[in-house]
């Protein structure tokens, strides 16, 4: 047959080689420690914690290495397409501040980098395979195709298009032409040097050492409509764009053979494979892929409506990529993820397991970190997104609020009171008069788990005789223990637990005491801050307020 002929009468409008793209699209000028990689996502749907997952460690394993991470929109199923799929991949991932140093909507030298702009490329390499007798056109109807597959089945054969079932490989040129002037569709395959019974042994930089058979079916490489499918467009595009690494699911490892079989057959060398495995999640005793359609904490939407900080997800993506990761955390308190080294070899071969609560307790973690004036820019622009009432109260007591979200921050092991933006309003709504002394008694205190069965006489002694914003925390405390001591209360919990029957209390009862009567909670952060925070006309009001409450 003569092949060049064929060729140019399945694709005569395709006129360049593949010399031509391999000079137009130079190799990078990086060096080998330098990795080149890639996030590929379909345009089909949000981008999911699955999704960001992969993103994350494409990006973090190219900026450990001084390397690149493009972004590459692989489009070519239109019928799954969502309308904006591109611009919502690019906006969620913005939000993570996962960047990218070329790709789609940012441009760069080794674009287009949208699949479906790409057309022509893959076209011309295929054009180059059925010239060199590497591929043909197979015009089997979906019909035929499944009698072969039935046939198989009743003769116990393996499943697939291969050798005597290969029935397009031996068409004649003059058949193809009579099937072509007939109108008939077609696809181009692959025609397979591969053997089944040989074996190839594949290194894979999570997995390991991993053998699978050789491939030796003739797989499609060109659809009906002229797009090539997944298995070729990614032969060509990471060739072309300089892919050192494809990091990527599990769930394509079968396909390695595959992969490794099509650079082979173009002489080339090809990237290394990273395969790493899903998100998955306990469910009834067993264990699964995290849900896009089962489990909301799938989507980042969720996350974002929550308030817990993009930083804070990433830190814990960080945990699910390297096991070492979480101990070089803690130890590390005045570092973040860029100061992190990640390895392949710390990668979790058999999967990550995803934990919510985890997660939460490292966005506290992370909160406690942060400094109040960080805390406070963030949920100001939380709140005016999901409660702008409140975003007006904090924004006009910036100072305030600032001081409020600092007590207890800047000591050796600060408050983690707080996982999410959406916390704050419910931690620290009662140091805000305005919202506090305008609530009614009755729902106040309603939920109160506090011994209320003291002298409503010591509060009023205390802010009359003993309160003064000036004391430093030593002084307040000697005041309130005197305090204690003249209504029968000990000085001390020691000094109670030796003598129970002598003493109402200890010193500990009467600031809780203080404590509900000032905010209406038993659980609040360092009492002597909350007093230095409120003036005393304020202090007042709220006791007032309390006795009133007791006396109805």
């Amino acid at each position: 047959m003569n092949h060049n002929l064929l060729a140019d009468l399945l694709l005569p409008e395709i006129t360049k080689d593949i010399e031509y793209y391999r000079e137009k699209y130079p190799s990078r000028n990086l060096d080998k420690k330098q990795i080149v990689t890639r996030f590929a996502p379909s345009p089909t749907g949000f981008i999911h914690m699955g999704s960001l997952y992969s993103a994350f460690v494409s990006s973090s394993f190219a900026a450990n290495t001084n390397g690149v991470v493009f972004l590459r929109i692989e489009d070519t199923d239109k019928k799954r397409e969502v309308e904006n799929g591109i611009e919502g991949i690019v906006d969620d991932l913005k939000k993570y501040s996962i960047n990218f140093d070329e790709g789609a909507t940012i441009g760069g030298e080794y674009g287009p980098y949208i699949q479906s702009e790409r057309k022509e490329i893959y076209q011309t390499f295929i054009k180059h395979l059925i010239r060199e007798g590497l591929a043909y056109p197979c015009f089997c109807s979906e019909e035929e195709l499944e009698n072969i597959r039935k046939s198989q089945e009743a003769n116990k054969e393996r499943l697939g298009y291969y050798g005597k079932w290969a029935i397009g490989r031996n068409l004649t040129l003059e058949e193809i032409q009579s099937n072509l002037e007939q109108g008939k569709k077609y696809t181009i395959r692959l025609k397979s040097p591969g053997d089944f019974n040989r074996r190839i042994t594949h290194m894979d930089l999570v997995k390991g050492k991993v053998e699978f058979p050789e491939n030796d079916l003739d797989i499609v490489i060109m659809k009906g409509d002229g797009i090539p499918t997944y298995h070729f467009a990614h032969l060509v595009d990471d060739y072309l764009m300089g892919t050192t690494h494809v990091i990527r699911g599990d769930e394509w490892l079968s396909s390695v053979p595959v992969h490794l079989q099509l650079f082979q057959t173009f002489k080339l060398e090809p990237p290394k494979y990273a395969h790493i495995s899903p998100i998955v999640k306990n469910d009834g005793g067993s264990r699964r892929k995290l849900s896009k359609r089962k489990d909301p904490e799938s989507a980042i939407s969720f996350y974002h409506q929550k308030g817990i900080p993009e930083e804070a997800v990433k830190i814990y993506l960080a945990t699910l990529t390297n096991t070492n990761f979480e101990e070089w955390y803690n130890q590390n308190p005045d570092k973040g993820l860029k100061d992190f080294n990640f390895t392949f070899e710390k990668m979790n071969a058999s999967g990550a397991l995803f934990d919510l609560d985890k997660l939460i307790n490292i966005s506290k973690t992370y909160f406690s970190r942060l400094s109040g004036e960080e805390v406070y820019a963030g949920a100001l622009k939380y709140y005016l997104e999901y409660d702008k009432e409140f975003a007006c109260i904090i924004e006009r007591n910036k100072e305030h609020t600032i001081n409020i979200l600092n007590i207890e921050r800047y000591i050796k092991k600060p408050r983690k009171d707080i996982s999410a933006y959406e916390d704050i309003k419910e931690e620290i709504w009662y140091l805000f008069d305005e919202l506090y002394l305008d609530k009614d008694e009755k729902d106040l205190f309603k939920n109160n788990e506090a011994d209320l069965e003291h002298e409503t006489s010591i509060l009023d002694e205390y802010i009359d005789k003993y309160y003064d914003k000036d004391d430093d925390k030593q002084t307040w405390f000697n005041k309130v223990k005197e305090l204690a001591q003249n209504h029968g209360y000990a000085g001390s919990m020691k000094e109670y637990r030796d003598n129970q029957d002598s003493f109402k209390g200890h010193v500990g009862t009467i600031c809780e005491y203080i404590r509900f009567a000032l905010t209406s909670k038993t659980k609040t952060p360092d009492l002597y801050e909350i007093l230095k925070l409120l003036d005393k006309d304020s202090i007042k009001k709220r006791f007032i307020k309390f006795k009133t409450f007791l006396n109805n």
